[in-house]
C-alpha cells in the first residue's frame, strides 16, 4: 500500500514542481544575496499575484478542454473602464467596480458563444477576440492613461506587516490576500461542485460527457465566463497595486500565465490540472525572473524559458497520450466515459 501511494505521489507534476522550486531556490539564495529575504518573497508574491489570479481563471478554461488568449485584453479593458467611471463620470465605488467585473464576464461569455454557436477553434476565437478588444481599448482611449484615480481605489489595504532589523517592511497586501481567495475558490468550485467536476469530465472526454448528460454550452459558458471574472478581478486589482490605468500595462502577459498554467500540470488537451500545480508554476516563474534579475541576466533569457516550458509541457502532453492510446484495452471501445482516469482530481459527475 505504502509503495503503490508513493508512486502515486511521485507521478503528481506537484511534487516535482515542488522539489524544483526547493532546489532553484536554495541555488539562487546562494547566488543571488537578498533573494531568500522575507521582504523579497512577500513582495515577489504581491508582484505575481495579479497574474495567479488570472491564471486561475484559464485553468479552469484549459481543465475544460479550451484555451484562451484574451484575458489579458479583457483585463486592459474591464480596468480601464472601470477607472474612466470611477474618475471621469464620478461613478460610486462599488458600480464601479461592479460594471467592470460585468464587462470580464460578458467578454468572456462572448468567446464562449462564438467556440459553442459559431464553432470557431477556440485559439482562433480568442486571438481574434484579444486583437478586437484590445485595438477598441488603443482607439477608444487614444493610448492615454488615467492616473487620478480615487483614494479609495489606490489606497493600500495591509493586512499584516512587520519590519525586519535591517530595516525592511513586509507587508501582507489586499493583492495577495485576494490571490489566495481565488485559490481557495477555485479550488473548491473544481474539486467540490458537480459543474467542475464535469468540466474535468468534458475536457477528458466531451463525447462521453454530453453521453452521461452534461450540457456542453453551459459549461463552455461557465469556464470563459469565469475567467473573464478572474481577468476582471485581476485588472482591477492592477490598477490598485500601480495607482493608475495604462491600456497596454497588461498586453503580452498572456504566455507568462500560460506557461505557468502548463508548468503546473493543466494539459493543453483538457481533462487535467489542480489548483496548487498552477499556483507552484506562478511560483517558479517569479523565482526565475526574480533571481535572473538580481543575477543581471538580460530578461530576454526568461522569455526563453517560457516558450521552452509550453513547448516542453505540449510536447509530454501529446507522448502521455500516445502512451495511452498503446495501453488502452482492446476490448474497451473508443469514448467509453472512463471521466476519471485522465484528471489529477475527482471527476465524479
Amino acid at each position: 500500500m505504502r509503495e503503490g501511494a508513493l508512486r502515486r505521489l511521485q507521478r503528481r507534476p506537484e511534487v516535482w514542481l515542488l522539489a524544483v522550486i526547493v532546489l532553484v531556490g536554495a541555488i539562487l539564495g546562494v547566488a543571488a544575496p537578498g533573494f531568500l529575504t522575507l521582504a523579497n518573497i512577500v513582495d515577489l508574491l504581491e508582484t505575481y499575484s495579479v497574474q495567479a489570479i488570472m491564471a486561475m481563471g484559464l485553468f479552469v478554461v484549459l481543465v475544460s478542454g479550451g484555451i484562451d488568449i484574451s484575458f489579458a485584453a479583457t483585463a486592459s479593458v474591464a480596468q480601464y473602464v472601470a477607472v474612466l467611471l470611477a474618475t471621469r463620470a464620478g461613478l460610486a465605488g462599488p458600480l464601479a467596480i461592479g460594471v467592470g467585473l460585468l464587462i470580464g464576464i460578458g467578454l468572456g461569455c462572448l468567446n464562449a458563444a462564438l467556440i459553442h454557436f459559431v464553432r470557431i477553434t477556440s485559439i482562433i476565437a480568442t486571438i481574434a477576440m484579444m486583437s478586437v478588444t484590445f485595438s477598441l481599448l488603443m482607439y477608444f482611449s487614444g493610448g492615454r492613461s488615467l492616473y487620478d484615480l480615487p483614494e479609495w481605489w489606490t489606497d493600500r489595504v495591509v493586512f499584516w506587516q512587520t519590519e525586519s532589523p535591517n530595516g525592511d517592511l513586509t507587508r501582507i497586501t489586499l493583492p495577495i490576500v485576494a490571490m489566495l481567495v481565488a485559490a481557495l475558490v477555485t479550488w473548491l468550485f473544481m474539486t467540490r461542485t458537480p459543474i467542475g467536476r464535469q468540466l474535468y469530465a468534458m475536457g477528458g472526454n466531451p463525447e462521453a460527457a454530453r453521453r452521461i448528460g452534461a450540457n456542453i454550452g453551459m459549461l463552455q459558458f461557465v469556464a470563459y465566463g469565469y475567467l473573464g471574472f478572474m481577468a476582471a478581478v485581476g485588472g482591477l486589482l492592477q490598477a490598485h497595486r500601480v495607482g493608475e490605468s495604462v491600456p497596454n500595462a497588461m498586453y503580452n502577459t498572456e504566455l507568462s500565465v500560460l506557461s505557468a498554467a502548463v508548468l503546473g500540470g493543466a494539459s493543453l488537451s483538457g481533462g487535467i490540472g489542480s489548483v496548487p500545480g498552477v499556483l507552484l508554476g506562478i511560483v517558479l516563474l517569479a523565482m526565475l525572473q526574480n533571481g535572473l534579475n538580481l543575477l543581471g541576466v538580460s530578461s530576454y533569457f526568461f522569455q526563453i524559458v517560457i516558450g521552452l516550458t509550453i513547448l516542453i509541457s505540449t510536447s509530454i502532453t501529446v507522448l502521455s497520450a500516445r502512451k495511452r492510446r498503446r495501453h488502452r484495452n482492446p476490448s474497451e471501445p473508443l469514448g467509453t466515459p472512463t471521466l476519471g482516469a485522465t484528471t489529477q482530481e475527482p471527476a465524479r459527475v
